[in-house]
């Protein structure tokens, strides 16, 4: 019997080794080889946990699968992939639990053992798993404007996604956010081409790493191809209106980035470009994405949206005809969620000649690397080894200090911040003593806005301030909600008792849909009530917690400062405290432009008529803007030549001095300016950054290289060109030029 054992643990190891020594492509190629068409089309259809669960799992209901809908789906259906929590977190215990029932059917009942490939919308930390690290929400990471922030969350999510059980996370956005209306603008990198690139691809290699199939690694997803960040009248899920050669300037760029960075998969937009939805545009699904981009991996849909080409858009007059048209334009995932209908309709349209099997091997194969890269056929369990890293103090200091430099100081009236610690302050507003406006969406729950279940050891704004200060020397009243007054009289006593008053307003938390608004402006009540603590004479300190650029103008020129908060995530409590009371020097710049009115709409890289005769670019804060408790100043701009070829590479160099008596971080911001194209020029654009911490009186240089790359844009024929020409270098307000011949 030992004998027997021994040759067939040899024999299995040696069955393992040949496997491995065979390439992917090989092994691809030959498990297609044995599929029947059942098998390959189950392979490109996801459904969602709730479709194989008993109960559903909400605040009150604990979740439960449905041993006999799951086993249905996956061995009678042969469903490739499962998504998603209904409305609120797991524990760790029980990730493990699902995903280890959902891998033993798949790999063990079915006939050919294919793993089933999980996803998630891990955005900001393992969003779906309890206690988890949840980091400042995207546009905050880039309000740090620090690489190494945005990789260093990309590794920590990584390993407590993977940690859970989950190889493949539904981010990182790469939608260019330069429509402030819209409600997922705070899942973006803002508005600037070159700033999303830097920062989606270091996300995505801290993600990924060098081999995805390592157990701290995952599969990112590139969202939501593409366009999708900018309808028109700023709701979600509604059309963009734009050309082609907007499209390839401004928002092909950073999907191009993760591409290059090595994304494994991407999501289609759920709206639609010039009248042709995302799902069934043939142009941007393959022409664009396969033949230029070169994009390897596997594309899926978004929630329902094939079936909403007939339901919804009308562009197929039957759910199956909607396959047809998603499936031949390029999507090679459907994420149904609901039932097996995509199976049922692709199943018949294969047999009927309307889709050809080589579509059909070509999306399965695409699923096929992913899920051999991501190493889930050697191991598709939860794996142990980072338990003991899950939501651990290093990940919390980490996840402190990227919220620490993600708060943006916009206004320091003779520098009445720091604050004093022994002051008496009155700390106020809808956004003082909650945790989910300091998240947002995709928290715990979808819209994150469910305030019982968020962890009661974490700090809110008033907490944080009454550990700095003492509880002694804090007093509260909440005064409004976010759109009616609250206690407001009770309030105006306890404001007239203290010596300065903490006003902390801003947004509830949301997601998609629910957040679509039709104005900008801070709902009134909010404003209003600013207006009486302003008006007993105390000083007023503005904190505004926020997903987009709520406009404040009415009370901006009342208060004595102001800090912007794009949702810091869940240490953002202490993180808006220590930098209130300076135990963190502020760092963080503005990234999307801050309208000073509600159709004062501009971008900072605006046109040259934008800023011609009566126009002009006047926001309340500009891109790129914001202060410290030091201050910094820029000397011997200098380039190594005043004229290059294409070839040639450009040294641009800087001195930065810390002239005040802090230590401080700045973001060092170098602009280009092409004075003449053959298609209108912006007025600058950002093509370098770094990050520097300087002691009082240090000085260092800051060195940018700048080529071809740099230089190019969307000519006449919507092809990149270089042009020869003039061009202007900008950095901290000092100019030099330079010619391209």
């Amino acid at each position: 019997m030992k004998k027997l054992f021994i040759l067939l643990f040899t024999l299995f190891i040696q069955i393992s080794i040949n496997a491995q020594s065979k390439s992917i492509e090989e092994r691809v190629k030959e498990l297609i080889s044995k599929m029947t068409l059942e098998e390959k089309v189950g392979q490109m259809t996801q459904i969602t946990l709730q479709a194989v669960s008993r109960t559903q799992g909400t605040r009150n209901q604990k979740h439960e699968l449905d041993e006999k809908k799951l086993e249905e789906a996956i061995v009678k259906y042969n469903v490739g992939s499962i998504l998603n929590v209904y409305d609120v977190a797991h524990s760790i215990e029980y990730w493990h639990e699902v995903i280890t029932k959902i891998q033993d059917i798949a790999t063990k009942k079915t006939r050919l053992g294919i793993p089933v490939i999980y996803g998630i919308d891990a955005i900001h930390g393992a969003t779906y798993t309890k206690g988890s690290t949840l980091f400042p929400q995207a546009l905050a990471v880039a309000s740090t404007f620090n690489k190494d922030i945005a990789e260093r969350i990309g590794e920590i999510t990584a390993i407590e996604t993977r940690a859970s059980g989950i190889p493949w996370n539904f981010y990182p956005v790469m939608d260019l956010g330069r429509q402030p209306l819209w409600p997922r603008l705070w899942e973006t990198f803002g508005e600037d081409v070159y700033l999303a690139q830097q920062m989606g691809m270091a996300y995505i290699k801290g993600a990924q790493g060098n081999d995805v199939s390592q157990p701290d690694k995952l599969a990112t997803c590139l969202k939501h191809y593409v366009g999708y960040s900018f309808p028109f009248n700023g709701f979600d899920r509604t059309p963009a209106y734009m050309s082609e050669r907007t499209l390839r300037e401004y928002f092909l760029p950073p999907f191009e980035a993760g591409i290059k960075a090595g994304a494994k998969t991407i999501m289609v937009n759920s709206s639609e470009i010039d009248g042709i939805p995302g799902h069934a545009n043939y142009r941007l699904l393959k022409e664009i994405l396969r033949d230029e981009l070169k994009f390897d991996g596997f594309v899926v849909s978004d929630w329902e949206d094939i079936n909403r080409l007939y339901t919804r858009d009308r562009i197929a007059s039957s759910l199956k005809e909607a396959v047809k048209i998603a499936v031949m334009a390029g999507v090679d995932m459907s994420m149904v969620p609901y039932d097996f209908s995509f199976y049922h309709n692709l199943i018949e349209l294969v047999k009927e000649g309307s889709v050809p099997m080589w579509r059909i091997d070509e999306a399965v194969s695409r699923i096929l690397k992913v899920k051999f890269e991501l190493g889930l056929f050697e191991n598709p369990y939860p794996p142990k080894d980072y338990l003991n890293k899950f939501a651990s103090q290093e990940h919390t200091r980490f996840n402190l200090d990227a919220a620490s430099e993600s708060i943006i100081l916009v206004k320091n009236e003779n520098n009445i911040l720091p604050l004093n610690k022994n002051m008496k302050i009155f700390v106020t507003g809808p956004t003082a003593n909650k945790l989910s406006p300091l998240n947002g969406g995709w928290t715990i729950t979808w819209q994150g806005n469910d305030e019982e279940l968020y962890p009661q050891e974490k700090n809110t704004i008033l907490e944080a301030v009454k550990s700095k200060a003492g509880t002694n020397n804090v007093l509260f009243e909440e005064g409004c909600s976010f759109d009616k007054e609250l206690n407001t009289n009770k309030a105006l006593q306890k404001a007239k008792q203290s010596d300065l008053i903490l006003l902390c307003l801003g947004e509830p938390a949301y997601c998609e849909t629910p957040g679509n608004i039709n104005d900008l402006t801070l709902p009134e009540a909010q404003l209003n009530y600013a207006m009486k603590l302003i008006n007993t004479g105390k000083p007023v300190i503005l904190v505004i917690v926020e997903g987009r650029p709520r406009l404040i103008t009415k009370i901006y020129d009342k208060v004595k400062g102001i800090l912007i908060a794009f949702l810091p995530g869940m240490e953002g409590g202490n993180a808006i405290a220590d930098v209130l009371f300076g135990n963190v020097n502020p760092s963080g710049k503005i990234l999307i432009t801050y309208p000073k009115y509600p159709n004062a709409i501009f971008h900072y890289d605006y046109k040259p008529i934008e800023s011609y005769d009566v126009n002009r670019y006047d926001p309340l804060f500009p891109f790129g803007f914001g202060l410290s408790y030091t201050k910094f100043s820029y000397s011997n701009l200098r380039l190594n030549k005043t004229e290059i070829t294409e070839d040639d590479e450009l040294l641009v160099s800087i001195d930065v001095k810390n002239e005040g008596n802090r230590t401080g971080k700045e973001v060092i911001l170098m602009y280009i300016t092409d004075l003449y194209g053959q298609v209108s020029r912006p007025n600058k654009q950002l093509k370098g950054f770094e990050k520097i911490e300087l002691n009082p009186g240090e000085v260092k240089t800051v060195t940018f290289k700048v080529n071809k790359e740099h230089l190019s844009f969307i000519g006449l024929n919507n092809k990149r060109v270089v042009e020869p020409g003039e061009f202007i270098i900008t950095i901290g307000g000092l100019q030099q030029k330079f010619s391209l011949k």
